[in-house]
């Protein structure tokens, strides 16, 4: 009986990532922004929208959805690291700051463990904003799929 472990990171573009390898991203949000998030969700919280009523809540200002606060970290496991095929399985987020309107964000992604036998990763994942501001905390589990001809 053999008790090699498979290598279950055959085929996956980049390879099998480092535990403490990270990425980050930095993007600007855009009234557009929200308009394609309520285009894909229905989402018309008038917080997005009704700009007089955003700045009286405890927001003062007009925010964007979560799902483009924390839209920059889809980016970052798909694209940078584990990088292409990359897919969430589970996420355990805390939003911690909303998000304005024309505000900068930087996603960063870490890799905190890493199997072997499956090409699954659990990562460390934020977003702050350009005062360095934590906005989004959290964890996720992710599955790279190997791509064949990739």
């Amino acid at each position: 009986m053999s008790t090699e472990t498979k290598d279950g990171w055959a085929g996956v573009v980049k390879g099998r990532p480092q535990v403490g390898a990270f990425a980050e991203r930095t993007r600007r949000t855009r009234a557009s922004d929200i308009e394609a998030f309520t285009d894909m969700t229905g989402d018309r919280n008038p917080l997005h929208y009704d700009r007089a009523l955003a700045e009286k809540s405890v927001f003062g200002k007009l925010i964007v959805q979560g799902g483009v606060t924390s839209g920059i970290l889809n980016a970052l496991v798909a694209e940078d690291l584990p990088g292409p095929g990359t897919v969430f399985l589970e996420v355990a987020w805390k939003f911690v700051k909303a998000v304005g309107v024309d505000e900068e964000i930087t996603g960063r992604v870490e890799v905190r463990e890493v199997r072997p036998d499956k090409p699954i990763c659990k990562i460390e994942t934020s977003v702050h904003n350009g005062q360095g501001e934590l906005c989004l905390t959290g964890t996720a589990t992710v599955f790279t799929v190997p791509l064949q001809g990739a």
